[in-house]
């Protein structure tokens, strides 16, 4: 027992030796165990390289293919989905306030392309109408929110399209599932749904409130 207390001893203090203790400095290169993890062989966006005759890292799209995140056209102009812009973070740019309107323009075709992907990606907890009672609700899942509280009719379209690409509490993240686009356009349904509800005859158009009242 004495001889292994000691060769313990002696294997502690060559692990420390070698090792150092956690937060110490030192001048000796550090111990990789898995080099790999941290130095790979990759190429950085928009640098030079020498792999390719026009020396440069980021290649052309090829003809045919179609881009996992295409560029938004807002006012005219490209949004790439790495730009700082409130289409791809939902937020001011350089704050953490979140934008109140959606940016994309509403359309018949927008708002049909998010009526879609609500139907596949969120009813089945939200519920057709929005109110949080969807299949789930069935399963003793009665945290669902309710688009007609309040407090979400409140919420700015910036923070609603934050919580669909990150998630929130339960809800797990669809920033991987839901193009830019489409995050925006269920968050127009969203609020198809919260006026379809929360409305009065005064939101109908002239024209159809005539025939509405029937």
């Amino acid at each position: 027992m004495r001889y292994f207390l000691l060769l313990f001893l002696l294997s502690i203090i060559t692990v420390v030796e070698i090792c150092g203790f956690q937060g110490s400095r030192s001048r000796r290169p550090p111990i990789e165990l898995f080099p790999d993890m941290v130095r790979q062989n990759k190429v950085r966006p928009q640098t030079a390289g020498d792999f390719f005759a026009d020396q440069l890292s980021s290649r052309p799209i090829p003809a045919g293919t179609i881009p996992r995140q295409p560029a938004i056209v807002i006012n005219g102009q490209l949004v790439y989905p790495y730009e700082d812009s409130p289409v791809n973070t939902g937020k001011i740019p350089g704050t953490t306030n979140f934008i109140a309107i959606n940016p994309l323009p509403p359309t018949r075709q927008l708002l049909d392309r998010g009526q879609k992907r609500y139907q596949i990606n969120c009813l089945p907890c939200h519920g057709p109408l929005g109110d949080g009672r969807g299949i789930t609700s069935k399963y003793n899942m009665f945290s669902m929110a309710n688009f007609h509280d309040q407090r979400l009719v409140d919420m700015p379209d910036g923070e609603i399209f934050d919580t669909i690409t990150h998630g929130k509490n339960l809800m797990g993240s669809y920033g991987a599932h839901l193009t830019i686009e489409e995050r925006w356009a269920i968050i127009y349904y969203v609020r198809a749904l919260e006026r379809s509800q929360l409305g009065s005859v005064g939101d109908v158009p002239e024209p159809e409130r005539a025939q509405f009242k029937k």
